[in-house]
């Protein structure tokens, strides 16, 4: 699969697994590609997250990446489903951070050496881009695909995203267009 990946996006998998080894992350997530393409300045997903506004709040979505990870990776969803059983996981991770440090919930710490596996979270993000990619039947995956594919993919970087106004259908919008086959800005030639 990755033969069929564009440069943009073979660049945004190499920038993941870049934050991963910055972060000393035990493993490559969906946030450390969420990561890399923020720092991608061209490219479609660039010009997609640029219009939507996150490249200029890059410190905020970082911020909410990182409450994230001190939840455990808990979602938003996932900590509103606990709420409504009663369960506060704003005060659990407060105990347990008491007891046994902050950001003792974070379960992405490097453990051992060599190469960084994906996570099951990011192969399915790049496994999606490549469905994403063969629907619209583009011949390669490009980082738009990989951006698109992040929102559409359950878990914190999709939770994030949508935060900031960043879903499937806004990012598809920026992408190509209002109409259906319209291409947008980003038009075919044929």
């Amino acid at each position: 699969m990755f033969e069929r990946f564009t440069r943009g996006a073979r660049e945004t998998v190499t920038g993941a697994v870049t934050h991963a080894e910055r972060a000393d992350a035990e493993s490559v997530t969906e946030e450390h590609l969420l990561l890399a393409l923020l720092d991608r300045q061209d490219g479609r997903a660039g010009f997609a997250l640029t219009a939507l506004g996150l490249t200029d709040r890059r410190a905020s979505v970082e911020a909410d990446l990182a409450e994230a990870r001190r939840r455990g990776g808990l979602t938003r969803a996932d900590t509103e489903a606990l709420a409504g059983l009663g369960i506060d996981v704003t005060e659990v991770v407060a105990r347990v951070e008491e007891a046994h440090g902050e950001g003792a919930l974070d379960r992405g710490r490097r453990r051992g050496t060599g190469r960084r596996p994906f996570t099951r979270g990011a192969k399915d993000v790049l496994a999606r881009s490549l469905r994403i990619a063969t629907g619209r039947r583009d011949r390669s995956i490009g980082d738009e695909h990989v951006l698109l594919a992040l929102t559409a993919c359950p878990g914190v970087a999709a939770d994030v995203l949508a935060a900031y106004g960043a879903t499937y259908g806004t990012v598809n919008r920026a992408l190509y267009g209002a109409g259906e086959g319209d291409g947008g800005p980003w038009r075919k030639a044929g």
